[in-house]
Order: structure tokens, then sequence, then C-alpha cells
């Protein structure tokens, strides 16, 4: 197996000169640089990346924890995350907290302590002792999806964050519904204490007041971001003596729930109830009908969570950052609205839609 040595005398320069160019840890000219990584190829020289670790004190390792990884959402912030480790060297580590404060701080400590450099996390409804644990020990950490209002002993951010908007896309959904002439509009929230759920409870509620729609308590049930929450939380909506004409769904994996409820009851969407959704998923445009949802930019969250971790790792002490990314609107036909030809293909995204009026829908059941 070649060595760094090898390597040295096939380009010319000493071994230092080589690991200044593989850990980047000094400036090269760049013919030299050449040199080196053209030697690098031609002998199939491998980085010892345990004994790097143990003179840079870095393992250009990534820990990362995610809830439901098997959620499509989650899968393609995950690939996100791991396109932006690669292209920077960094490999990942990967634990799941399942969404449990107490195997959340467990998780954590066990990326800790396998010397991961720093960590992405999707934190819990209840992160106090995984914020703890992280504030502790000085880990660099960036939290995704779910902000955390943990700030400072001088009121700023403590962690850096990044998520997709979360009201105004909701607001936009039950714009769209109420400009549909839909008078009762229920929302399927998702687990309560988590950032997202909060954001999204605010934007159906801001959207009923922008359409001069009512707000009735009994409309706004909580279907803990699961499938099997979001079917019996649609259920009871269902079940109400005046049910909801259209609903919201906050997740994707509620939404299927939802859809299976109604398939219970043996009604149709959107014949009998209209239905927008938070999240788009590969296979949404399958349905029939097809699902209206809001896209969020989930690889992007991914990847800009990396470039926050790298940031961080090379300023520590910079000022916490919170990117808020926008998402958009995919309009199909679960809401009510007719395809139009060569417009319902792929995933046809527009501006978010407007406050529109509409003729009251007060429908009953067929």
């Amino acid at each position: 197996m070649p060595t760094m040595a090898d390597v040295a005398r096939s380009a010319g320069v000493s071994v230092a000169t080589v690991s200044h160019v593989l850990n980047d840890t000094r400036p090269v000219l760049p013919h030299t640089r050449r040199a080196v990584l053209d030697a690098v190829e031609e002998l199939g020289y491998t980085p010892n990346t345990l004994a790097r670790s143990l003179v840079t004190s870095r393992t250009r390792s990534i820990g990362l924890a995610v809830s439901a990884i098997s959620n499509p959402y989650f899968t393609e912030i995950l690939q996100g995350v791991e396109a932006g480790a690669l292209e920077h060297g960094y490999g990942l580590l990967i634990a799941d907290p399942h969404d449990d404060p107490g195997h959340e701080r467990k998780v954590v400590q066990l990326l800790h302590e396998r010397r991961v450099d720093g960590m992405i996390v999707a934190p819990s409804a209840d992160p106090r002792d995984l914020v703890a644990y992280l504030t502790r020990h000085r880990v660099p950490a960036v939290f995704l999806d779910r902000v955390v209002d943990v700030p400072d002993a001088e009121g700023a951010p403590r962690f850096d964050q990044v998520c997709a908007e979360g009201a105004e896309p909701t607001t936009a959904l039950v714009y769209h519904l109420a400009g549909l002439g839909h008078r009762r509009i229920g929302l399927v929230a998702g687990r309560p204490g988590l950032s997202t759920t909060r954001e999204r409870i605010t934007g159906y509620r801001h959207g009923l007041a922008a359409a001069g729609l009512p707000h009735d308590e009994r409309l706004l049930v909580h279907g803990d971001s699961e499938a099997a929450g979001g079917e019996r939380a649609t259920a009871r909506l269902l079940s109400l003596a005046v049910p909801p004409t259209a609903l919201v769904t906050a997740n994707n994996a509620m939404t299927i729930g939802a859809l299976r409820a109604v398939r219970e009851r043996g009604l149709s969407v959107p014949g009998d109830l209209a239905l927008c959704c938070f999240d788009d998923f590969a296979w949404a445009d399958l349905f029939s009908p097809r699902l209206t949802a809001v896209a969020q930019p989930s690889r992007d969250i991914g990847a800009r969570a990396v470039r926050l971790l790298l940031d961080r790792l090379a300023e520590p002490d910079r000022p916490a950052r919170t990117v808020r990314l926008p998402c958009s609107f995919v309009h199909r036909t679960s809401c009510g609205c007719a395809a139009q030809p060569g417009r319902f293909s792929g995933r046809p995204e527009e501006p978010m839609p407007r406050p529109t009026k509409g003729p009251s829908r007060d429908r009953r059941r067929r």
C-alpha cells in the first residue's frame, strides 16, 4: 500500500507539502498541488483518516440526528446533507432520535463520543436536554427543519438553524380554499410542541382571518405528525355535526392518514372534501385526484445546514444565524380546481395564492 512518503517522492516534494495539500492546512502553489494530486491518483494512495484525525483533532465527519428517516421529506433532507458533506470531504454518521427527548439525548451523546466534528439535528418537541448537552460540551451544531428559541445571555440565538417558511405557506393554502368558496376549513396539525406545528397553526389562523372566516376550535385537530394520527384526527373532523368541506393537512404522513379516513367513510376528494397538504412528495402527482401541496426545499435545507456547520467550524465565535427558505405552491386537483391541459404534469410550481373572495360553499355530504 503506497504511503505519503511514496507520494512525496513521486511528486518531487516533501512529505510536509503532501500533508498540506491533502489536509488543506496551508496554501500550496497550484502546480505543486497538481503534482501531488496526480501522484496520489497514479499511486492509488488512500489517506489514513484515523492518523490524520489524531494530528488535526478533526475526523472530517458530521453527525446527523433526524427522526423518521423513512419519511420522504427527511429522506430528501438527508440526501442534501450527504451531498453537501461529500462535496467538502466529510462523511456522515446517522442516528434516529425517534422524536423522543430521552433517546435524542442518548444518540447525540453517542455521536459526540464518536468524535464527529459537528452535528446537524432535527430537534424534538422538548429539546431541553439536547440543548443542555450541546451547550455544556460546546458541540458545533446546526438545527434543521424545527427551530429552537434558546437565546444566549445577550438575547442572541445560540445555535445556527435552517428551515422552510411555515406560517405563510399554510396561510396560502387557506387563502386558496377560501377563494374556492369554502367556509369551514379544517386543519390536521402536527405534534404539539414542534415549531413546525406552531407555525402552521399560526398560518392557518391568519388565513382564516384574512379571508374573513370565523375560527372554530373544533376544526383544528392534532394528528401528531404520523399517518395513524392523521387518520384519527380526520375521522374526528368528519364526525362533527357540521363537518368541514375543506381540509389542510400539515405534513405528508398525516395526508396519507386523512385520505384513509375519507375512503373509510365512502367519501371522495375533492367531491365531498377538498384537500390541500403541506409537503409535496414524489408520488403526490400519482394520486387520484392529484394532491395540491406546498413543496418544501428539502434538499436545499440539508445542503444549507452543512454550509452553516462548516462556517461554524471555521469561525466558532461567529454570531448564530437562522435561515428560512421559501416554499412553492404545487397546484393540482385535490383542492377542487379543474385540471388544465399541459399545466398539471410533473411538479408545476406557482406563486403562493393571495386572498380572494368567493361564494359561500357550505356543502352537505352527498
